[in-house]
């Protein structure tokens, strides 16, 4: 731990207010993915079940794998067994999981559509996205490989507020990484815990988890969601600043500063908004 880092139970990057977490829900709900629809399979397709699958930016690959699941009209657990004889062309590092790898797009789905073959859709479409120019330059011009490059784009992808945050977003990352820092992001653990909220208690930076981001040095192991191409971009091209800490105060509002107290000052505002829109709502 660096002797500059405050102690860990009291740093919070991020800490926004529950009505920024629902606005930010609607807006990848509603997401328009702005890439051709991509066929698979041969035959009619069935008038009782769905012709496209519509995978927003920042869906988990659980999350992909239960829509694909409900999609094809198949029992759930369906597409996560497929794994094994989808033959994705995953990179090494990877080990076989696809996290970050299923891209988000919107898929026409055909009558013979089969699980295996849509995921492997998705990684191939990942693939052009993220190894030809200019991602894959963009990694290599900050000294890391394209897997490290998408596993910061999905931590940028779940923690910024609005995508013209991302590369602050991303700028803070490489800033602790360089400071041999820990990343302290929260959407790390509720990836371990399986969950999505703005609440981090003291008690979950303390779980014994490779993506506890808390506790451990560098990047997490995998991706902790499937990043669009905007994130990507920043991860590759972040922004340029000596941040350490942000937080969104309000919605629109996302405060950077590389001073701790102020960030301090920043969560303390934070935390009287929250508590006026809360009494506002009990009210």
């Amino acid at each position: 731990m660096e002797k500059n880092t405050p102690p860990r139970s009291t740093i919070r990057l991020t800490r926004r207010g529950r009505i920024v977490l629902v606005a930010a829900g609607a807006v990848v709900v509603g997401t328009a993915v702005a890439v051709p629809l991509l066929t698979l399979g041969t035959g009619t397709e069935e008038e009782s079940r769905p012709t496209t699958l519509a995978v927003p930016e920042g869906w988990r690959a659980s999350q992909v794998y239960a829509a694909v699941d409900k999609a094809l009209a198949l029992p759930a657990g369906s597409t996560k067994k497929s794994l094994d004889k989808a033959a994705l062309k995953l990179p090494n590092d990877a080990e076989g999981n696809p996290e970050g790898y299923l891209f988000p797009a919107t898929y026409a789905l055909q009558e013979k559509t089969t699980p295996d073959q849509l995921l492997a859709l998705m990684v191939d479409t990942a693939n052009d996205r993220f190894n030809g120019a200019p991602i894959a330059a963009g990694a290599q011009r900050n000294a890391m490989n394209v897997y490290q490059a998408v596993t910061i784009a999905s931590i940028v992808q779940a923690e910024a507020a609005t995508k013209a945050d991302m590369g602050k977003v991303a700028r803070v990352i490489f800033n602790r990484l360089e400071r041999g820092m820990p990343l302290q992001m929260d959407s790390t653990i509720n990836y371990a815990l399986n969950r999505s909220t703005v609440r981090t208690t003291e008690a979950d930076t303390r779980i014994d988890s490779p993506y506890n981001s808390y506790q451990r040095m560098g990047l997490p192991p995998t991706p902790i969601a499937n990043p669009g191409e905007e994130a990507m971009r920043a991860a590759v091209n972040p922004a340029q600043g000596d941040w350490l800490y942000f937080v969104t105060v309000r919605q629109g509002d996302t405060r950077f500063t590389a001073d701790y107290q102020e960030h301090q000052r920043n969560v303390a505002e934070f935390n009287a908004q929250r508590k006026k829109s809360g009494a506002q709502a009990a009210g």
